[in-house]
């Protein structure tokens, strides 16, 4: 009797395993797409759009969920969940472009969305805090000499971009005032401009007033990280925008004062993305297009909340901005009372998945450990 030997590929390169069973060379890399698939969830699609898309999805072998009144017309809008191998939804997307009810502008949509992603090497952007009261490090840095110190070396061990803040965003901490971030911030920007430091800064704060300080030294390449995603101060992005600036949006609930206190969603990846796409919307309102998005680990959600998001951070990658990712020293490691030096080898480990995603920024405070990671994951 035949003993027959099967492998579950756990891959999305197929090509290279077509070619080894000695399919045609000059068709793998299309056929490849017959083997690769994705889900996708449709927003707000009026009946006739979700009737004709799914119908479309029948007819090409696969399938699309819908509305259960849909067919009836009895629901006003319905989300829809479509999935297929790339090659069947190529060819959706390009049914699509011949349909009504604008049925055209989603499948272009669609195509552009399966496109094959090309993978940026994750940058690393080095925390530099100058408080007091950070939940890792405050305190070490006040003093210009140390954070000068600081922030050499991370330079020299290889950042990408330093992150810059001068208030904590710790859970139950409490605000700053503007006046004493701008004291605690201008030492270190005045020797950054000073000594022609060329590496990108962003300068993490929800003020408008601290924002427009340090754009006003004129760096290069400098951009605002707003954990609030320009939620508490209603003239940041006005401030962003006049210095045709960048800016780091980043989903939290509430603020550092009240946002663990019990945070609740029905659907939290679903809430965050709409969050975030919406903030973006907001933003490119203002002729703000220099834009990275940041889900937010810790910023209102519980432990299952943040695993959820590192899980499934691929499905941010959809809102077509850069993402950034901030897991290190967090309390979702479980080790609050240990040394930074745990801390950081687990925050190493979490970050290692999120480098053979594409995450594009990882937020660290041990950069010479993620360079050296960097290099193992290449």
């Amino acid at each position: 009797m035949q003993d027959f030997i099967i492998r579950d590929l756990k891959t999305s390169d197929i090509e290279p395993e077509l070619l080894q069973v000695g399919f045609d060379s000059c068709y793998a890399n299309t056929a490849a797409d017959k083997y690769r698939y994705k889900t996708l969830k449709i927003y707000n699609l009026i009946p006739a759009q979700a009737n004709i898309l799914k119908q479309t999805a029948l007819s090409l072998g696969t399938d699309c969920g819908v509305h259960r009144e849909v067919i009836t017309g009895r629901t006003e809008f319905s989300d829809v969940i479509l999935g297929g191998s790339i090659s069947e939804l190529k060819k959706i997307a390009e049914k699509l472009k011949s349909q009504p009810f604008s049925l055209k502008i989603l499948g272009e949509k669609i195509d552009k969305l399966i496109q094959p992603e090309k993978k940026c090497k994750t940058k690393l952007v080095g925390i530099l805090n100058i408080t007091p009261d950070s939940f890792s490090d405050g305190g070490e840095y006040m003093d210009l000499k140390s954070a000068v110190r600081h922030l050499s070396e991370m330079i020299e061990d290889g950042a990408d971009m330093i992150d810059i803040g001068a208030e904590s965003t710790r859970p139950f901490s409490s605000g700053v005032e503007s006046e004493e971030q701008i004291k605690r911030l201008k030492p270190v920007l005045d020797y950054i401009k000073k000594e022609n430091i060329a590496i990108p800064v962003s300068i993490d704060t929800r003020s408008s007033d601290v924002a427009n300080f340090a754009l006003d030294y004129g760096l290069d390449r400098m951009i605002i990280n707003d954990v609030s995603g320009l939620d508490f101060d209603s003239k940041m992005a006005d401030v962003i925008s006049k210095y045709k600036a960048g800016v780091i949006i980043q989903h939290s609930k509430g603020t550092p004062e009240n946002m663990q206190n019990h945070p609740e969603y029905k659907d939290i990846i679903g809430e965050i993305y709409l969050n975030l796409r919406s903030k973006i919307e907001f933003a490119f309102s203002k002729g703000i297009h220099n834009i990275i998005i940041d889900p937010g680990i810790g910023f209102g959600k519980t432990k299952d909340d943040n695993y959820k998001i590192l899980n499934r951070i691929e499905e941010f990658y959809s809102l077509q901005c850069p993402v950034m990712i901030g897991v290190s020293r967090k309390s979702l490691l479980g080790v609050c009372d240990n040394d930074n030096g745990l801390k950081d080898t687990l925050s190493a480990a979490i970050s290692y998945p999120l480098i053979k995603s594409g995450v594009d920024y990882l937020r660290v405070h041990n950069v010479k450990l993620h360079k050296q990671l960097l290099s193992l994951a290449e």
